[in-house]
């Protein structure tokens, strides 16, 4: 029976799983296949210690991977961007073929690359790149190619989850959280792309490119980070029925396409909403089929690895077809490609929670709600706290508007936080009022 072999970069926790699948999983994935996939050459500065690699050739200098001839398909999970593109851009002038879970090297760079392997005839796969063990990247690509997407919003970042989830369930503070988080090993010693928003912005930018059939744009993404959320600012968002998320959301609009990552107060009775700890959920809608909505692990060895092999094997099932007949990248045709327009994030409509913290006075509420009917914002819910500290003379505010453009929000909250009562410190958080 004829081999295919593929060289696999990275022999981390992504890269053991994918060894280990590859190598449990070979029978079956022969009768999958009708090939043999057999791993050839790794490339890994160290070992992996639940990754037996015995019987198979290792290589520190991970270059020697990529320069393998006999290598047809390179597995890149070293992650990161400037040696990944390298090495990435390097075998595909080769004539090898691309599989990796690396979003960052993907949103920030994939129209090169794809015009790169196009030149070249080779291609590339990148479902693990998106949500672990979620086929959110197959879903649209092939099992929704007969509808125009309308929207997508999603939780794809399973650190910042497990946080709000924590702090909700144990009224736990941010820090406290994370703390655990990394000692969990959920989340980094340098948390920032997981708490900041950029790990879901990468992933937000490659699912809006392949539902609305536009260039990749990572640097069109707004971003928000979960850094500012507090307990009371849950609290009080169960209390008007709604969970706090952080949504990656990629829509349609009257003047464009809307791309953003943030902290979202969703409605408690929205499935979404009860996606917890480190899982991932992501909605789509289609204008045929309405929404749907995939979950499962967003990450680790196995469901990421998953993906990884599931990509393997696609490509070699692909690697006898004419180039011009595979599936294509970004699911249209490259030729098809539209720079659609990306809405500014001041002309994004929403709803918003509003937390304000004023002077225990009359009329200081009265001032804050004539400044927002001046800016054309409607109030849909207010909650006045009593004052219960004998030595503090103000009150948390909390205001639920309906949706408002997200200028007009801005410039009333600025005005907001000039009154003489209030605390300049005001606390937004976007809402999916629906």
């Amino acid at each position: 029976m004829e081999s295919v072999k593929v060289g696999i970069i990275g022999l981390g926790t992504v890269g053991g799983g994918t060894f280990n699948i590859l190598t449990d999983n070979a029978s079956e994935i022969t009768r999958r296949v009708g090939k043999n996939i057999e791993i050839s050459h790794i490339g890994a500065r160290r070992d992996n210690p639940l990754a037996d690699t015995s019987n198979h050739q290792v290589s520190r200098d991970i270059w020697a991977v990529v320069n393998d001839p006999d290598v047809q398909i390179l597995v890149e999970l070293i992650g990161g961007t400037t040696l990944a593109k390298e090495l990435v851009e390097a075998a595909i002038e080769q004539g090898k073929h691309i599989v990796t879970a690396n979003k960052a090297l993907i949103a920030e760079y994939g129209n090169e690359l794809f015009a790169l392997a196009k030149k070249h005839h080779v291609q590339i796969a990148f479902e693990a790149a998106v949500a672990g063990g979620i086929p959110a990247i197959k879903a649209l690509r092939e099992g929704l190619a007969g509808n125009r997407i309308q929207a997508i919003a999603g939780i794809i970042n399973g650190t910042g989850n497990f946080i709000l989830t924590e702090m909700e369930e144990r009224q736990a503070k941010f820090a406290d959280v994370l703390k655990e988080a990394q000692e969990l090993g959920y989340a980094e010693a340098d948390p920032t792309f997981d708490v900041e928003g950029v790990d879901a912005a990468h992933k937000l930018a490659i699912l809006a490119s392949l539902a609305f059939g536009t260039p990749l744009n990572f640097n069109a993404v707004y971003t928000e980070g979960i850094t500012k959320i507090t307990p009371a600012d849950i609290d009080y968002a169960r209390e008007l029925g709604f969970k706090i998320k952080h949504l990656g959301i990629a829509q349609r609009a009257k003047s464009g396409i809307e791309m953003r990552v943030h902290p979202t107060l969703i409605p408690k009775t929205r499935l979404l909403s009860q996606v917890n700890g480190v899982m991932n959920a992501i909605e789509m809608e289609g204008d045929q089929v309405g929404p749907t909505m995939y979950y499962g692990p967003g990450a680790g060895a196995l469901p990421t690895g998953s993906a990884v092999v599931a990509d393997i094997i696609d490509v070699v099932r692909q690697m006898a077809a004419d180039a011009s007949d595979r599936i294509p990248y970004q699911a249209f045709q490259d030729d098809q490609l539209v720079d659609e327009t990306i809405v500014p994030m001041d002309e994004v409509r929403t709803g918003f929670y509003i937390r304000i913290t004023a002077a225990d006075e009359a009329g200081v509420l009265s001032g804050i709600t004539r400044l927002l009917s001046e800016h054309n914002i409607n109030i849909q819910a207010i909650i006045q706290k009593p004052n219960d500290k004998q030595d503090d003379n103000t009150v948390p505010i909390i205001i639920l508007v309906q949706r408002s453009r997200e200028g007009d929000v801005s410039a009333a909250l600025e005005k907001i936080a000039a009154l003489e009562h209030v605390n300049s410190d005001i606390i937004r958080i976007r809402a999916e009022l629906n």
